[in-house]
This record gives C-alpha cells, sequence and structure tokens, in this order.
C-alpha cells in the first residue's frame, strides 16, 4: 500500500473511532472501556492505542471536536440574516450532533491549552448570537448565553433504549417548544439568577 493509502486508511480508521467512542461514551458511560469502542469501530486494540494512548486522551480529542462544531454552528448562525433564525440555527445544528453530550466528563479530565482556547472562541460566537438575537427583540431579554448553552447541554442526552424516529421525533417536538420559550417577552418569570460563567467553566476544573 502506498504511503497515501496508508494514511487514508489510517483517517478512515480514526473517523470509526471517534464515532464509535462518542456513541459508547454518551450511551454506556464514561466508565465504559475502550474494548467496547474498538469492538464497535470494528478496528483493533492497537490501532486505538496508536492513535490515543489513554481514554483521556481519547475524551480530550473527542471535547475538542465537540467545540470546534460549536464554532462552525456559531458561525453559521451569525451567517444567517435573521437574528431568530440564526439562534435557532445554531442550538438546532448543536444539538443535531450532541454537542453537550460529554459536558458530564467535566471535571474527570485535563483540560488542553487547544480545548480552553476553543472553548473560549465557541462562548464569544455564542454570545454574539444571544446578543443579537436579544438587541433584535426576539429573544426574552433574561435569557443568557450559558441559558442557551445549557439547554442544548440537556437536548444533547440520549434517550433511554436503542435510537428510534420516534425518540427523535419526540426530542424534535419538545426542542421546538424550549425554542419557543426562548422568543420575546417570555410568558414567565424565571426563578433563580442566571447561571455565572465562573460556575460554568468551574465544572472543567480537575478535582484536586
Amino acid at each position: 500500500m502506498s504511503t497515501r493509502g496508508r494514511q487514508a486508511e489510517a483517517a478512515r480508521n480514526d473517523l470509526r473511532l471517534l464515532q464509535a467512542a462518542h456513541e459508547v461514551f454518551t450511551t454506556q458511560g464514561f466508565d465504559a472501556p475502550v474494548s467496547a469502542i474498538a469492538k464497535a469501530a470494528g478496528v483493533g486494540m492497537g490501532s486505538l492505542y496508536r492513535r490515543y494512548r489513554t481514554k483521556e486522551e481519547l475524551l480530550q480529542r473527542l471535547c475538542l471536536i465537540a467545540m470546534e462544531r460549536g464554532v462552525e454552528a456559531a458561525q453559521a448562525g451569525l451567517a444567517a440574516r435573521d437574528p431568530w433564525e440564526g439562534l435557532v440555527l445554531y442550538v438546532r445544528a448543536c444539538v443535531a450532533y450532541r454537542a453537550g453530550a460529554l459536558a458530564p466528563v467535566a471535571g474527570t479530565i485535563e483540560v488542553t491549552e487547544e480545548m480552553s482556547r476553543t472553548a473560549g472562541k465557541a462562548i464569544e460566537l455564542s454570545g454574539q448570537i444571544v446578543s443579537r438575537a436579544r438587541a433584535a427583540g426576539v429573544l426574552r431579554g433574561d435569557v443568557t448565553t450559558l441559558d442557551v448553552s445549557l439547554l442544548v447541554e440537556q437536548f444533547s442526552r440520549p434517550a433511554p433504549g436503542p435510537p428510534s424516529e420516534e425518540h427523535e421525533r419526540v426530542k424534535q417536538r419538545l426542542l421546538t417548544i424550549a425554542l419557543d420559550g426562548l422568543r420575546a417577552p417570555g410568558a414567565s418569570e424565571l426563578p433563580g439568577a442566571p447561571p455565572s460563567m465562573e460556575w460554568y467553566q468551574g465544572r472543567w476544573e480537575s478535582p484536586s
């Protein structure tokens, strides 16, 4: 096999590993053995360990990809001319690839510089989407960027049991209800203070 062929095969194996790892971790829990990931990806353990020496490295890579997709979704949302449609596009895109499904791993792995940098960019761009929608009068004024991020987390969690069309239909129905709840002016006062950035970021601090 040529060098280019080997590189292409390695890239395909890596993609299968990442897809399998995301599915295994989010459905079986983050304590799931890496052997289950290799089996789901159809690759050997040697291939997995050549690419990711530890489970932590694999989780760091998955988190980084989720953050990068969050950046892409936010950029697409900002490119939409209508502020409300841009917000909806952003939220639906993040939910579609389950951007918040890895949130439970917060505090259990080390945050790399690249993760921190990408997360900062994602937060900045999502903040712009929320600010633009609020300024246009289409987003209720008491909704914050973190409220939207945490909403995405809730809808990123997998439903019990195997995936099904019915689960997806119900999720999209409830997501539409939730999105309508974000519209200005809002029918009910939101209870409690909004989540703080210190609390949000603090979740990712490794326990001492």
